[in-house]
């Protein structure tokens, strides 16, 4: 271990910029349990397994939902152990869930066999709820809280900067996947194609995450961001606070709860409209090439407003990051609320581009400006509690509110009330560490 140690300090460059590479892979790993990697299945398996929509919705719903509560204690493991050791295993767990969920069919068939053919739906039902649970807790979950929060680590006053080039290879990659998965479902099937997705992300990617992931510059005698910065300007944010908070005391906070809902209700809206994001299009009567061919431009918008959050958040607060981000969600619940073709689509895709490219900064930057980097696993586990618990909610409510009239008008409506009030607690939700006579 020593020499590994000298040979990260004697790097002919800071490990740091590394680290972001490391970094972003990890989280585009996590593609196959992202709702941008589940949606392209979803048809195949009601077509294959035959399960309604809404049952799928519903399995998705309780397999994330419960996954979400096992997050605070993920985030406590990945303080404990550093980000190699718990990205490594939610690495070869999330490759064992994409398998699992690959052989569904072929489970299903086995089990009903012996209970008998009438339970096919329940038995469907219950084996996608524990692979929902699987894939969505080792994916979304731990694997991406993990590969963030490492970067984090490693800088300090640059943090919105390094989030931002993180971001920017993340928004591509994703608003890319469903290509990528599409490419390989038409190569190898749905099946082959989770199964090619194991092998990569369980193997190729766990033995490169074992080599090269590195929790935090002290462990190597470096600093965080290569060299101690000494801010130019007087009124610049507090970077770090004087004390590294708990997770109750930061649960005690106004900031954190206006930060925390907003960015669940991100989840909750953003992954119900990407999981249906099919039959959204068809029900306004737009085809399936139409809706996947939205991730792209949208990911063009996010990583513009990423790469610009990601500069600015070095020098202004965290909140008005935050509005921006929810003025953006704003304008997307609009345009799906009168969707077709044309104007609506645009700004579909403009809003979801806005709100997806502040999400990243905002859910990365924030929690260790505001609170600290000891107990950040907790905090951001259980942030990442109810992100994922909020990516659980909106696909099977959409669906449910779905069948009232036929159209996704009415979850749109709802959610941007709710979106509304957020924007209005969001003018007070200062970093907890600013003085009252302090600017910034």
């Amino acid at each position: 271990m020593k020499n590994n140690k000298n040979n990260i300090s004697r790097f002919p460059f800071f490990y740091g910029y590394i680290i972001i590479f490391t970094g972003t892979i990890g989280v585009l790993m996590s593609a196959p349990g992202q709702t941008v990697g589940i949606s392209v299945f979803t048809d195949f398996i009601i077509d294959e397994l035959k399960i309604s929509r809404e049952n799928l919705s519903l399995a998705y719903l309780i397999g994330t939902l419960v996954s979400s509560f096992f997050l605070t204690k993920a985030g406590r493991f990945f303080d404990r152990f550093g980000a190699r050791v718990t990205s490594v295993l939610a690495a070869v767990f999330l490759g064992l869930s994409l398998f699992y969920l690959s052989e569904v069919s072929f489970l299903s068939g086995i089990i009903s066999s012996f209970v008998g053919i009438e339970y096919w739906s329940a038995i469907v039902f219950i084996l996608l709820s524990f692979g929902f649970l699987s894939t969505r807790f080792f994916g979304q979950g731990v694997l991406t809280m993990s590969s963030k929060n490492m970067v984090m680590k490693w800088f300090d006053k640059r943090r919105g900067m390094a989030s931002a080039y993180m971001g920017i290879a993340i928004s591509f990659g994703f608003s890319y996947s469903p290509r990528v998965f599409d490419w390989l479902i038409s190569l190898f099937g749905w099946k082959g194609a989770w199964q090619v997705l194991a092998l990569l992300v369980g193997i190729i990617f766990m033995l490169f995450a074992a080599l090269s992931f590195r929790d935090n510059p002290f462990e190597f005698g470096l600093k965080p961001d290569g060299k101690e910065i000494i801010p130019k300007k007087k009124n610049v944010p507090i970077y770090h606070p004087e004390k590294d908070y708990t997770l109750k005391e930061v649960k005690a906070t106004y900031s954190f709860w206006v930060f925390n809902l907003s960015l669940a209700m991100h989840a909750l809206y953003g992954t119900a409209i990407t999981f249906h994001i099919i039959d959204v299009f068809a029900s306004a009567g737009l085809s399936r090439a139409d809706a996947i061919m939205i991730f792209l431009p949208s990911s063009i918008v996010a990583v513009s407003f990423q790469l610009v959050s990601g500069y600015v958040a070095d020098f202004i607060k965290m909140k008005y990051l935050l509005i921006v981000e929810i003025i953006g969600m704003m304008i997307s619940m609009i345009a799906l609320t009168f969707l077709s073709e044309g104007f609506p689509v645009i700004l579909l895709i403009l809003g979801n581009g806005i709100a997806s490219g502040l999400f990243g900064v905002v859910s990365s930057v924030t929690w260790p400006r505001f609170y600290g980097l000891k107990n950040l696993g907790a905090i951001t586990g259980f942030n990442m509690g109810w992100i994922v618990a909020g990516s659980a909610i909106g696909p099977y409510l959409f669906s449910l509110l779905y069948n009232i009239n036929q159209n996704y008008s009415i979850p749109a409506l709802l959610c941007f009330v709710a979106t509304i009030i957020l924007l209005l607690l969001s003018f007070k939700a200062d970093n907890v560490n600013i003085n009252k006579d302090q600017k910034i």
